[in-house]
């Protein structure tokens, strides 16, 4: 092993005078050559305070490019990199800290309130603006850490919808082989122009949006949070830009995204949650752009991909990224099956927990996603719903997405979500929460004699309720476990 895997697949091998960064505000651009410099003292810094090949580096920080030197130089520095929300309390946080066992923290103002439970624990605490001064100049820069293939680069927290965040492990080849994997899928290029608008805590803005940018030698315009004016704003001389669906519905009935605001774009690409058959075509009808939808997890980054060059099926996510092999197990007479996915872009298993690992392979290796999938006769895969949404009523098999499919397509409803609760007789009962549009008035009975047109009436849903809005996560997700947690049992 002579070198470290990311820093020459991501750092070593671009013009020094190229572009990687612009933000909105008037600070100057950084080169690839800037950025270098700036991870190498970064990383020396990061050493000089202790930190060592293996060990961990969390991060709990505002968005910012900081956040991005930090990432590159723990890796460059042979250690392994932990971000967490900065939306985590500080009592959440002692949780993530105990797990992890890092060797350093690095917060900012914006999570200060973090520093006396870290502290508590003994850890050893620095800020981000610390670290990451212009130059770093005190600190002589350092040659990367030597890292193999299967070295650990980050450990990423789930979302934890069903307990306890798990911590997944992630490799340096996990992450340079699906950003090269991505590179090829999307035709990427050096003279791409990302807007990133996205998190950068999570697998999606941090390793999707910037590995891939990184891996093309693009460049990107990095705004501190989704902002439709400032999106507006950087439209001309921008070629792609990546989002969750909440980006794209915001988006339609906007003038500022019309054809002509969007005509420099090569492609719009959406994931984290599902999108909408409707979004996908009200924002085709507005702005001439079929968005591509894709499909990842945080323990396998991306898996599948609606073609660049082909058909982009709304709905679908498409196909398996090259080199990487998706299976469906366990399938009903419909063909739908648990995903399973096998490649060099799945995770090693989770921090310090063998058992849970353990239960997420199956006997001959295959990553089981947790999600139920079917695959049309041209190969397009779809995502039918999580395994653990899967509602067993009275003996039949009940797929949440269907039924969400026939409420959503309802005139006067905006969105939905399926789950089942504990039924005495059944075993479990069908139950909606239901969005219905501004201004829009429905009650239970007109949607249940709406759905009867549609489907059969063990699907029809049992419980009802009307919400303002639907619980979500950071990055889109319904939180399907927190209606049910909220469930009455009231029709």
């Amino acid at each position: 092993m002579t070198r470290n895997v990311i820093a020459k697949a991501l750092l070593t091998d671009q013009l020094d005078s190229a572009v990687f960064l612009t933000t909105p505000d008037d600070d100057p651009p950084m080169t690839y050559g800037d950025l270098r410099d700036r991870v190498a003292c970064t990383a020396a810094a990061l050493v000089a305070r202790g930190v060592a090949p293996g060990d961990r580096v969390v991060c709990q920080l505002a968005k910012a490019p900081e956040g991005l030197l930090l990432y590159l130089a723990t890796v460059w520095a042979g250690a392994v990199f932990v971000p967490l929300n900065p939306a985590y309390t500080p009592a959440e946080v002692t949780y993530f800290l105990q797990d992890a066992d890092p060797a350093l923290v690095i917060l900012d103002g914006t999570t200060a309130a973090a520093e006396p439970g870290a502290r508590a624990q003994g850890r050893q605490v620095e800020t981000a603006l610390a670290l990451c001064a212009a130059r770093v100049a005190l600190t002589p820069a350092m040659p990367p850490v030597p890292r193999g293939d299967t070295d650990l680069a980050a450990i990423l927290y789930t979302s934890g919808t069903t307990g306890r965040s798990k911590g997944a492990m992630l490799t340096h080849g996990n992450l340079v082989s699906n950003a090269q994997a991505l590179c090829a899928a999307w035709e990427y290029q050096p003279t791409d122009r990302l807007i990133h608008a996205l998190p950068i805590f999570h697998t999606h803005g941090l390793f999707v949006a910037v590995n891939v940018t990184l891996a093309a030698g693009a460049q990107m315009l990095f705004l501190p949070g989704f902002d439709l004016a400032r999106i507006a704003q950087g439209l001309p001389g921008a070629t792609v830009l990546m989002g969750v669906p909440t980006f794209y519905t915001r988006m339609i009935g906007d003038p500022r995204f019309d054809r002509a605001a969007l005509a420099g774009m090569r492609l719009i690409v959406s994931g984290s949650a599902p999108l909408l058959a409707e979004t996908h075509a009200a924002f085709a009808a507005q702005t001439g752009h079929a968005i591509l939808e894709r499909y990842g997890m945080t323990e396998t980054n991306m898996i599948a991909s609606n073609p660049y060059a082909g058909e982009r099926r709304a709905g679908s996510v498409g196909f398996p990224l090259p080199g990487v092999a998706v299976r469906l197990a366990r399938q009903d007479d419909q063909g739908i099956g648990g995903i399973e996915v096998l490649g060099p872009n799945v995770t090693p298993g989770y921090w310090r927990a063998p058992d849970k690992t353990a239960e997420t392979f199956s006997a001959d290796g295959w990553f089981i996603t947790g999600d139920l999938g079917q695959i049309d006769p041209a190969g397009y895969l779809s995502i039918v719903g999580r395994q653990k949404d899967l509602v067993i009523s009275g003996g039949f098999n009940i797929y949440p997405k269907e039924i969400e499919s026939a409420i959503d397509a309802l005139p006067f409803v905006l969105e939905s979500a399926v789950y089942g609760v504990p039924h005495r007789d059944l075993g479990e009962a069908v139950a909606a929460a239901v969005v219905l549009r501004p201004e829009a008035t429905a009650d239970a009975e007109t949607l249940r004699e709406a759905l009867g047109h549609s489907l059969a009436r063990f699907k029809i849903p049992r419980h009802l309720r009307f919400v303002a809005e639907l619980p979500r996560n950071a990055m889109g997700k319904v939180q399907k476990n927190e209606l049910r947690n909220r469930h009455t049992g009231e029709p």
